[in-house]
């Protein structure tokens, strides 16, 4: 054991010095868990925010009046008022992504207790915005008209009124969450790309014939890649989470950073042996880098992270079950978002754990295949 350990150190050192001189290894990991961070969660916006809208009042009431004037920046930008006419080419030429069309004799028809119908059109061309853009619409006029209404004196207004109560991101910031999902994308890619990259240049550089010569064994030197390459990035994790999240972007961290960092470990373990097991089938860098495209990409778009597992087709979802990164999702969300304590997120845990030891098993076996034929 205490030769294994020696080893394993000695290995380690020497992955941490040959990282040293990659400098574009260096500014990848550098970029990825700084200014990529920074710029999604600045420029990725999930929330309604500037959006054109015009209004076809054919009512101009005070109650069309106070609704249209209810529409205003951050949200919106400041309505266009349109003839009827004009609807269809302001669409088609992508001018508006909302047109709000306003009845004649509307106000009249509230003020009877009627149910008048208001008319939205949505380009639904900008998925995100359409979607969350239609909510906000009937948010502010439902809200605009119940006020209008109480300041007559008109008590009966809707049959159900809706108090929303927002959980986790009480001002539903989008950079809370993409500043987090950002972080969790840049761990999964590195970690294939780095220790996968790792292996690659040992083949390339011919170094990879000294270690047949060395009294180590191939599990000793799989195992060490993993563990020098997962510590540089656990290192960045921790630089990113506290100077980049917490202190530029301002970013509230519910739960224990030193829970979110342990299980972080864990899985990097596991995609660093994905890397390496990745490295062994392939024959080059370029080769390398094609295979590992399709694997972590779908990792990243099918984890939870961008869209909910849930809205997935059921035996997709069975299937990405083998991916680590769909318990790491369920993980940091849990303990970074809603503040889950170990007692609620054991299980991603041990999940995470097995699977890392499946592919370091299998990746330790094709490396000492790989070492074979090239000796």
């Amino acid at each position: 054991m205490r030769r294994f350990l020696t080893n394993l150190f000695r290995l380690g050192v020497k992955e941490l010095a040959s990282l040293r001189h990659d400098p574009m290894m260096l500014f990848l990991i550098l970029y990825a868990f700084s200014a990529a961070v920074v710029f999604v969660s600045s420029g990725v916006k999930l929330e309604v925010t500037n959006a054109a809208i015009a209004v076809v009042d054919q009512d101009r009431s005070e109650l069309s009046t106070r609704m249209i004037d209810a529409f205003a920046p951050p949200f919106f930008q400041t309505p266009v008022l349109l003839e009827a006419d004009a609807v269809d080419r302001a669409m088609d030429v992508g001018r508006f992504g909302f047109v709000l069309q306003i009845p004649p004799n509307f106000e009249a028809d509230v003020l009877r207790g009627r149910t008048p119908g208001l008319g939205l059109t949505v380009d639904a061309t900008v998925m995100v915005q359409a979607g969350n853009g239609a909510t906000y619409v009937q948010s502010i006029l439902l809200q605009e008209a119940a006020t209008w209404l109480h300041g007559k004196g008109i008590e009966a207004q809707l049959p159900i009124a809706v108090v929303p109560r927002v959980w986790f991101n009480p001002n539903v910031e989008g950079r809370w969450f993409s500043s987090i999902m950002q972080l969790i994308n840049s761990i999964v890619i590195l970690s294939i790309l780095l220790v996968g990259a790792a292996v690659i240049r040992e083949r390339e550089h011919g170094t990879i014939e000294h270690l047949l010569v060395m009294p180590v064994s191939a599990a000793e030197i799989a195992l060490a890649k993993v563990l020098a390459n997962g510590a540089v990035l656990l290192v960045a994790v921790v630089l990113s989470m506290e100077l980049v999240i917490r202190g530029l972007l301002g970013v509230p961290i519910a739960g224990s950073r030193a829970l979110f960092l342990f299980g972080t470990t864990i899985f990097l373990f596991s995609t660093t042996s994905l890397g390496i097991l990745i490295a062994t089938l392939a024959r080059s860098m370029p080769q390398f880098a094609l295979m590992s495209i399709p694997v972590f990409t779908t990792m990243l778009l099918l984890s939870g992270n961008m869209t909910p597992l849930e809205s997935m087709p059921t035996i997709l979802q069975w299937a990405m079950h083998v991916s680590p990164s769909v318990y790491y999702v369920q993980f940091a969300q849990g303990v970074l978002y809603r503040g889950a304590t170990f007692g609620l997120v054991w299980f991603p845990l041990v999940v995470m754990a097995g699977l890392g030891g499946i592919f370091l098993a299998y990746a330790t076996h094709r490396f000492h295949v790989m070492l074979s034929r090239v000796g």
